[in-house]
């Protein structure tokens, strides 16, 4: 699940020796599938059914495209539609949404040069769905045709931060200082400045622009607000991380990608029962439930053993359909549900050709320890030592990685372990 903030629609070289962190502070002056599960107790809830606000929605969509249908090649209206479908799909995590979005495109969908918003509506999309090279081909021509696209740069930056390529996510950020607010740009610039050796600076940073930025839209805030008890997740500061994960949550309660790191947060800390409580009416979303299921496993819940089934079904579906998007999820469910280390390894080995974040490096070490492949987990503490990425987990199953998987690889271990765990 990513995060993939984005502007309102009216409206995410090497710098002469200057880091994007230093210009913003310039600017700061099992492999078979399980029979369906059938509870002997009928009052026991096995999944919430999709409340009247999601149904609303689809009525919503169908009126949409409705209207779309009758004017087809209205432009203006359907990036508008376009972009509403977005906004419900990351909100809902429904990638139904998605395909909305692109039906309200088609027009447009096949060009090889079609009008710049539609080129980033497109690469949105595609980025939604892992198409990762072909939505980096489409902002860069939408970029040709509009180089001061502010929503352009910032959906640049974010797919180059997931692939982890950071000094490139550098670079899309810097425009940011002059196309956007400094909240924005600030949030852009210390979100990737702190996978790459800057977390302490980057964390002062964005704390202090966050502070004076009370005013800024609450969109804005819940994504730096996630950003800020990520980094202090990392550096081991897991008070401070905690305070910022609940200011976002009193923002915005249903954000799919704030709740799943709280969920994670939660799970690190050996507290399931808080996770139970945070997400047992929010099982329709996929790695909302992989939370919830790993909750209910630790705490010897009664209901793991039927969400637990329901999300291997959702899983296979997903693969019957093509769909790769959750492949870290999947890895995640087959080695600590299954307790299927062979297949959780080769999951998250695909998934790491896709995306390298530090919970993408951290599953694959986690199944490269289980299934003791060598290779495999000095794949991740290279990467680790070249990106200097400062997490005290990470840091800890490293240690275990030299140990017990081959010859010691140093990494960053300056990330610090602070008190309140």
């Amino acid at each position: 699940m990513k995060r993939g903030f984005r502007f309102p629609f009216a409206a995410r070289d090497a710098f002469g020796g200057e880091t994007v962190l230093g210009i913003a502070l310039a600017v700061f002056a099992c492999s078979t599938f399980a029979a369906p599960f059938v509870p002997q107790d009928e009052t026991r809830v096995l999944e919430t059914v999709r409340p009247p606000s999601a149904n609303e929605g689809a009525r919503t969509a169908r009126e949409f495209l409705a209207k779309l249908r009758a004017n087809p090649t209205n432009l203006v209206m359907a990036l508008e539609v376009a972009h509403h479908f977005i906004k419900r799909s990351r909100s809902e995590a429904d990638p139904r949404y998605l395909g909305y979005a692109e039906a309200a495109l088609q027009p447009w969908w096949s060009l090889n040069s079609p009008p710049a918003g539609v080129l980033i509506a497109r690469a949105t999309i595609r980025q939604s769905n892992h198409d990762f090279a072909n939505a980096l081909a489409d902002l860069d021509l939408a970029l040709k045709m509009e180089a001061t696209n502010a929503q352009a740069w910032l959906t640049r930056a974010t797919i180059l931060q997931v692939q982890g390529r950071f000094d490139e996510a550098k670079r899309a950020c810097l425009p940011l200082v002059r196309l956007s607010s400094e909240l924005i740009s600030v949030t852009c610039a210390s979100s990737i400045a702190s996978l790459n050796g800057e977390a302490e600076k980057s964390f002062s940073l964005l704390h202090r622009v966050l502070d004076r930025a009370a005013d800024a839209p609450a969109e804005e805030r819940v994504w730096a607000l996630t950003v800020l008890a990520e980094i202090a997740e990392r550096r081991g500061d897991f008070k401070e991380a905690e305070q910022s994960f609940r200011v976002a949550l009193a923002l915005n309660p249903n954000d799919p990608y704030l709740l799943s790191a709280y969920g994670d947060f939660l799970l690190d800390r050996q507290r399931a029962k808080e996770v139970i409580d945070l997400l047992r009416q929010r099982t329709r979303i996929d790695g909302l439930l992989l939370r919830l299921v790993l909750a209910e496993i630790a705490s010897g819940g009664v209901d793991a053993e039927a969400h637990a089934t329901i999300l291997q079904q959702r899983f296979q579906a997903n693969r019957q359909s093509s769909e790769s998007v959750h492949q870290r999820e999947e890895s995640r469910f087959a080695l600590h549900v299954l307790r299927k280390s062979a297949e959780a390894l080769k999951l998250a080995q695909e998934n790491w050709r896709v995306q390298r974040e530090p919970a993408d490096a951290r599953i694959l070490l986690e199944a490269a320890l289980a299934e003791r492949n060598r290779n495999a987990g000095e794949a991740v503490l290279m990467w680790l030592r070249e990106t200097r990425l400062e997490d005290v987990r990470l840091a800890r199953l490293a240690s275990r990685a030299n140990l017990e998987l081959g010859e010691p690889i140093v990494i960053n271990s300056s990330a610090r372990q602070a008190s309140s765990r």
